[in-house]
């Protein structure tokens, strides 16, 4: 019927009977991949990441349980205090009616003041921008977004992660061949 949807453990093993205290993580937390901007890591070198938060309409949430997100030209971009993820794509939700959001709205993000002053402050060097990298819903259902400081990568830089990868994987095929 639909696309299925990525469950991923966050770490092998079984779950625990007991209830971890509030506020703590437990070990075995599942989330839900909605998308990823899988070209960020051919075209970006990634400097660093957090995670925030999300403010999404009701149809948006529905629609990106559907699988309807494109994060292919999403950038983060700050006004005033605020980070704001523009050109991301939520597809109309078919049963929303005349509630329903526009695909393309600038959603505004989610962090803390101190991870805004890191990322804000570092992102206006030269060269630096924020990305989107992946969106996701966490174990209790709560959309997150994986926002990256990234830096360019030149054709040479790419021809060489290229190289790499296939020496890489002719060594793995070495190795299983013995």
């Amino acid at each position: 019927m639909g696309k299925k949807k990525k469950t991923l453990p966050t770490s092998a093993g079984k779950k625990s009977a007991t209830k971890k205290a509030a506020g703590k993580k437990s070990a075995d937390t599942q989330f839900t991949i909605v998308s990823e901007n899988r070209k960020a890591r051919h075209r970006y070198e990634i400097i660093d990441s957090v995670e925030c938060g999300m403010m999404l309409m009701g149809s948006e949430v529905k629609s990106m349980r559907d699988g309807k997100l494109s994060l292919d030209e999403a950038y983060i971009r700050t006004k005033g205090s605020e980070l704001w993820l523009i050109g991301a794509d939520i597809g109309h939700y078919a049963n929303a009616g005349m509630w329903n959001h526009d695909p393309r709205r600038p959603r505004k993000l989610l962090v803390h003041s101190r991870e805004f002053e890191s990322f804000a402050g570092r992102a206006h060097e030269r060269g630096l921008t924020l990305i989107a990298l992946r969106v996701y819903f966490n174990d209790r259902g709560i959309a997150k977004c994986v926002m990256g400081l990234v830096k360019g990568k030149k054709l040479h830089d790419k021809r060489e992660a290229l190289k790499k990868r296939d020496t890489d994987r002719g060594l793995q095929r070495m190795m299983r061949g013995r």
